[in-house]
């Protein structure tokens, strides 16, 4: 897995996100085991997510992911082809979108991920994928509600259970579409914006 920034020349500069130098990587496996959630659930043995047999029949996991906010890319294989998922790949997938606002890391729901994995599959497309919003730190959720009476107070983002997302080349009511017809989680919509809600929560859609 690779992470870049699109600021480099031709993103020529890519650098290795296998975690290895810990003094320049704030959100580390050791941090992302001790404190959260999808750690604690993982040694644990509850991890939450597909099984490992419902796991195989899920497209390769895999995703490349552009933050629109910081301008860094991530090319990550998150799920091996046994159904197991790397816990160094989902520790960079949540700093990849970490609260832009705050700097704030949250744990990303892998049951969101494979939400995003799935409407993109099934629109075969290969372009990266543009975050608009990840996980958001209760203080800017906070700030957003009070500008913007789309913004729910308890917001799913603020669990990491929610992705706002665009493909270019893919219009938004066509994401729209293909995410309504595999009724797998929540799919929000609004006319006037350019992008798709998706999260992990039951289906439904607005």
């Amino acid at each position: 897995m690779f992470f870049t920034n699109a600021h480099s020349p031709l993103f020529a500069k890519v650098v290795s996100v296998n975690t290895t130098d810990q003094s320049k990587w704030p959100w580390t496996r050791r941090a992302f085991l001790q404190v959260s959630l999808v750690g604690t659930l993982l040694l644990s043995g509850r991890f939450v997510g597909p099984q490992r047999a419902e796991a195989r029949e899920l497209p390769e996991g895999r995703l490349t992911l552009l933050s629109v906010w910081t301008n860094e890319r991530l090319d990550v294989t998150y799920r091996d082809e046994d159904g197991n998922y790397d816990l160094v790949a989902l520790d960079d997938v949540n700093y990849l979108l970490r609260c832009h606002y705050t700097g704030e890391v949250g744990a990303i729901d892998v049951r969101v991920l494979e939400h995003v994995n799935l409407v993109q599959k099934k629109l075969g497309s290969q372009e990266e994928i543009h975050v608009i919003s990840g996980f958001r730190s209760p203080e800017y959720n906070a700030m957003l509600v009070r500008t913007d009476r789309h913004v729910a107070k308890n917001s799913l983002h603020m669990q990491g259970q929610a992705i706002d997302l665009l493909i270019p080349g893919v219009p938004p009511t066509k994401l729209r579409q293909a995410a309504l017809e595999l009724r797998y989680g929540g799919v929000g919509f609004y006319k006037r914006s350019s992008y798709v809600h998706l999260d992990s929560g039951p289906f439904r859609h607005w």
